[in-house]
């Protein structure tokens, strides 16, 4: 897996003070700035602090199988923003390697809050998911959404949102990543037509084999 995260955090030397400080039992693997340099902290074949309590298909220790990234960044509490151009063109980069050497499925590349719905927003929805996408590196929104609203009630989509991967215990706080993540439009917690057919869809082209 890989999990993005933003530090939330300013000025970056801050976030890295921390990140290096044993007794805040915080750590990243990566640090890329908002000018595009990129940081290692931790070896890759060590286990990082950063995803926290969390879970994502079925691994409730999602630090022991995952390649944290911290991008340089104020975060919602410091004045949320788009993110920096020259950060993610230190990103796609550094993303490409590590997905093709350690063979990371494109469903595992995933958000902070996803992994972590009920604590986490990071890194929020202006993040450029679209353009890992373009690149390969994630899963793209579905744009074509072949079954519309599929879920009788919502207890079925629970059931489906928790086999896509999401932890379900705070049910709208699992609504609010899924769509931080597939719907940033409009993040309510609110169990939607549109939410339900996005979710289908993913699932859908999963089963067909389209979503590694």
């Amino acid at each position: 897996m890989v999990v993005l995260h933003y530090t939330e955090m300013k000025p970056v030397e801050s976030a890295l003070e921390r990140m290096c400080d044993p007794e805040a039992q915080v750590s990243a693997h990566y640090c890329i700035t908002e000018d595009g340099e990129v940081i290692r902290l931790v070896d890759e074949d060590k286990r990082a602090w950063h995803a926290g309590a969390s879970y994502w298909r079925g691994n409730r220790d999602v630090n022991s199988a995952s390649i944290g990234i911290e991008l340089d960044h104020p975060g919602h509490a410091l004045g949320y923003r788009p993110f920096a151009e020259a950060q993610i063109d230190a990103l796609v980069p550094l993303l490409h390697r590590i997905v093709k050497q350690y063979d990371v499925p494109r469903a595992n590349v995933v958000a902070h809050s996803d992994v972590a719905p009920a604590r986490k927003v990071d890194p929020g929805e202006l993040f450029p998911w679209d353009r890992l996408a373009g690149c390969g590196l994630c899963l793209a929104r579905p744009e074509k959404l072949e079954q519309g609203d599929v879920f009788g009630n919502d207890a079925s989509f629970y059931l489906a949102l928790e086999r896509f991967g999401y932890e379900i215990t705070d049910g709208r706080k699992a609504v609010e990543a899924f769509q931080r993540r597939w719907r940033p439009e409009r993040i309510d917690g609110v169990i939607d037509g549109q939410v339900r057919a996005i979710l289908f869809q993913l699932l859908l082209d999963r089963d067909r084999g389209l979503a590694r």
